[in-house]
């Protein structure tokens, strides 16, 4: 089994690694680079997107997650998560950045703000029906030919992917970790 890591700088850190731990999954929760170093893969949390850039260039991780997706670590981002790993961030701060593994073009706070978060119903490929918690969570905008679309969802303005996959680099609009269902949590860990 590997040893996942969750990044753990800000955001719902508990909630994935109890998603994680029910699976039988090693969790460690990574804050330094020492710490990355001792995983397979990443999970990087839901939260805020710009708190959590600051947090990683100040803990000097930015550079060390750069490196480990270079080489090929899986990491699955969820809604802040994946704002940071898309390729192309819509409606960022003058000073947002990504690591840009994600060809994915995504919309901070694309289906609303706080008040306008929502629950619902996702068809997810090789899963069936599971619950998406939204939550200011970020909208797909465009993807690359080559991401897989693994959940869609229609929000009033036509289907916009919510769940993707790039080689061993997923992206997940919404929060899985906050439901008692670890289907998707499953499906990253078997891919790794």
């Amino acid at each position: 089994m590997p040893r996942v890591g969750v990044l753990a700088l800000q955001g719902d850190v508990r909630e994935h690694e109890r998603a994680l731990h029910s699976l039988g999954v090693d969790v460690a929760r990574v804050r330094t680079p020492a710490q990355l170093d001792a995983v397979d893969a990443l999970v990087m949390p839901g939260g805020e997107s710009t708190a959590i850039a600051h947090l990683l260039v100040s803990a000097q991780l930015r550079p060390a997650i750069a490196a480990r997706l270079d080489e090929g670590m899986p990491v699955l981002g969820t809604c802040a998560g994946l704002i940071l790993v898309s390729r192309e961030v819509l409606d960022g701060r003058v000073d947002q950045w990504s690591f840009e593994a994600l060809d994915v073009s995504v919309r901070r706070n694309g289906y609303g703000r706080q008040l306008a978060s929502f629950e619902t119903t996702l068809r997810v490929r090789d899963v069936g029906n599971v619950h998406g918690v939204f939550i200011r969570a970020p909208k797909i905008e465009k993807v690359a030919d080559d991401v897989e679309v693994l959940a869609k969802h229609d929000h009033g303005d036509g289907e916009h992917a919510v769940l993707v996959r790039q080689g061993r680099v997923w992206g997940c609009a919404f929060h899985p970790e906050l439901t008692d269902d670890t289907r998707v949590h499953r499906l990253f860990v078997d891919a790794i």
